[in-house]
């Protein structure tokens, strides 16, 4: 319900009650009380009361929940927490500020939990054995900043959201909240994923840019913007938002952007994904667990990864604080922004968790800056360290004024422009209707080799007319195999060489039926370097793996732009073309093989589901239709 009396925050401190302070609109602070509900699963969040009336719920979603998808973590049982609202309350922002306290808060035995050298060795080693064996294309390991509170956390909690509120700028979410045992404040940049009246949204947010002393100015927001790291660390992260999206959206997901997000100490780069869903806004949020902002891509094996180097459990960094809004209908709109820039208090300790994402080009000290970077950030917004001094050319006492947006600037809006003609146009354009391609009327089983780029790669089968069905290798049963008008066996993490890895052991079972049989196949990534095996083609590590990589290669005659996410490749003798039955199309100087194809099949190295397949949808017509040709006597 909807609170009329007025709303004393020092009230709800003084009677030790749950509550929620959340500011997403810049003029007001919504003020939530309820009672604390602690759920096991995601489906477990009470939407409903007894008698099935729905009710408004603010969730906070740990990341020991990628337990659901069946995801490794380390487990700390921090639980599903649910405040299911009984009153609301909203006051406008110079109310809550008069409100709020101010006195200093002093933090003392502060400092990282793992020190530079240690995080840069972690650094060193994500990259050599993770990145460099083919485990994925990005990951995001993180360490924490702690520090012991003086005084009440609470007081210290609403001094830093007061903080937050004036100083804070360019926030989605500006919010405490203040459960039993647990404290929650922080100012969350990025949008994980909303559902408002069937609408999906993503935020994929990456790159971050440390304004120096006095700043951002266009000129030093130039040389970040022209970083090939922080360009492509971006677009992975949208391939990685745009699998979710085509997992949960019946139209796939259209990009728009990029923008710039800017912070008052920070900037970042974004885009914007919408799509439409009829899914039960929980099944969304499962489904989108969790951002590779702050994870990695590919999801699962992420997760494995930051496993095998974190050295304690995350918590709630990287989950998401979820608000579930009863709709007319009876339904539920879903607002979720991630759990970052977020600063905890359990038993008067202090922790800012923060992390770095690592890709084939970091270097490890920069890393290190950038966790020192973000977080600056958040101690500085909230007042626990010395803020920016901006400089004064009018009456010192009167308020700054908000600096012009460095978007307006018509260079930076240019250069930010520019970037999409790098992008594929499918994901970019309106789509049309799926199911009335050239090729309709046919079945397709796409086989996940655990990299969700399937949903893609289905996405784009079904506007080639196809009637996609997507099965994990695990459970992709060899009459569904034979079944198929066309199986697609997908791209995974790993060395296509394992001998160990029931997985590889189980594409190559696959490949082998459907050649076996001159049934129609087309293998993608790490089932093409499968194929390639078969065929008789050494494998090899690449020098440099290719991991968001765009390449323009050329296919049986046509130069393709097509994006690779690989470690490994398949190899013959430059100016080879063909092996025995088998088209060979590669790299004229390297002998790397780009594509293959032969009697019902056809394969690629590159990812034509890709943002950064240009040619993608056009190249993946031409070999699934060469696939799908008669077999000559």
């Amino acid at each position: 319900m909807t609170g009329t009396a007025p709303i004393i925050l020092a009230d709800l401190a003084a009677r030790g009650i749950p509550f929620a302070l959340l500011a997403r609109d810049g003029a007001t602070v919504e003020v939530l009380t309820g009672e604390v509900v602690d759920v096991e699963l995601l489906a477990d969040i009470p939407l409903t009361d007894a008698a099935g009336s729905a009710r408004e719920v603010l969730a906070l979603v740990p990341f020991r929940q990628v337990v659901e998808r069946g995801f490794a973590c380390h487990d700390d049982g921090a639980p599903l927490r649910c405040l299911v609202v009984g009153e609301r309350h909203s006051l406008p922002l110079s109310d809550a500020l008069a409100q709020l306290p101010t006195e200093p808060v002093a933090l003392e035995d502060a400092g990282f939990d793992i020190d530079d050298e240690e995080y840069a060795d972690i650094v060193r080693r994500v990259i050599a054995d993770e990145i460099g064996r083919g485990e994925g294309a990005n990951f995001v390991i993180r360490r924490d900043y702690v520090a012991q509170v003086g005084g009440d956390p609470l007081t210290a909690g609403l001094t830093w959201f007061r903080a937050l509120l004036e100083h804070e700028r360019g926030a989605y979410w500006t919010f405490l909240v203040s459960t039993p045992d647990h404290l929650a404040v922080g100012a969350s940049p990025e949008a994980h994923v909303s559902a408002q009246g069937g609408v999906v949204t993503m935020n994929p947010i990456s790159g971050t840019f440390r304004h120096p002393a006095g700043g951002a100015t266009a000129e030093t927001l130039t040389e970040f913007l022209s970083s090939t790291k922080e360009t492509e660390e971006l677009f992975m992260v949208v391939d990685e938002e745009l699998k979710m999206m085509s997992a949960v959206c019946s139209d796939g997901g259209r990009i728009t952007g990029p923008h710039l997000k800017e912070m008052s100490r920070l900037t970042h780069t974004e885009y914007m994904l919408r799509g439409t869903s009829t899914m039960d806004p929980r099944d969304i949020l499962r489904e989108t667990m969790f951002a590779p902002t702050v994870t990695g891509s590919p999801m699962q094996n992420a997760c494995t990864v930051i496993a095998r180097h974190e050295q304690s459990p995350r918590g709630y960094y990287s989950g998401v604080a979820a608000l579930f809004t009863p709709r007319a209908d009876g339904g539920h709109d879903l607002d979720a922004p991630i759990l970052i820039r977020t600063a905890y208090v359990v038993d008067g300790r202090l922790r800012v968790p923060v992390g770095a994402t690592l890709v084939r080009h970091s270097d490890p000290y920069g890393e290190v800056g950038e966790t020192h970077g973000k977080a600056a950030g958040v101690l500085g917004a909230i007042g626990a360290i010395p803020r920016d001094v901006v400089a004064r050319t009018v009456d010192e006492d009167a308020p700054a004024p908000a600096p012009r947006p460095l978007a307006e600037d018509p260079a930076i809006a240019e250069l930010l422009s520019s970037r999409n003609a790098r992008l594929a146009a499918f994901w970019l354009n309106p789509q049309g209707e799926p199911g009335r391609g050239p090729l309709a009327g046919r079945r397709a089983l796409v086989v996940d080799a655990e990299d969700r780029f399937t949903t893609m790669l289905a996405h784009q089968l079904r506007h080639l007319g196809f009637d996609v069905t997507i099965a994990h290798w695990s459970e992709a049963s060899p009459a569904a195999v034979a079944a198929a008008d066309l199986v697609v066996s997908g791209p995974g993490p790993g060395d296509p060489r394992d001998a160990d890895s029931a997985r590889i052991a189980r594409l190559r079972e696959i490949v082998a039926e459907r050649v076996d049989a001159g049934a129609p196949l087309l293998a993608v990534c790490l089932s093409h370097q499968v194929l390639a095996d078969r065929l008789g083609l050494e494998l090899t590590p690449l020098a440099s793996p290719h991991q968001g990589l765009q390449k323009t290669v050329d296919v049986f005659g046509t130069p393709a732009s097509i994006g690779f996410y690989n470690t490994f490749t398949a190899r013959v003798s430059p100016g080879t073309t063909r092996v025995g039955a088998t088209e060979v199309s590669a790299d004229a100087r390297t002998g790397d093989v780009y594509a293959l194809r032969g009697p019902a099949y056809a394969s690629v190295q590159g990812h034509l589901e890709s943002i950064l397949s240009r040619d993608g949808l056009t190249t993946l017509e031409r070999l699934v239709t060469h696939a799908l040709s008669p077999v000559e006597a």
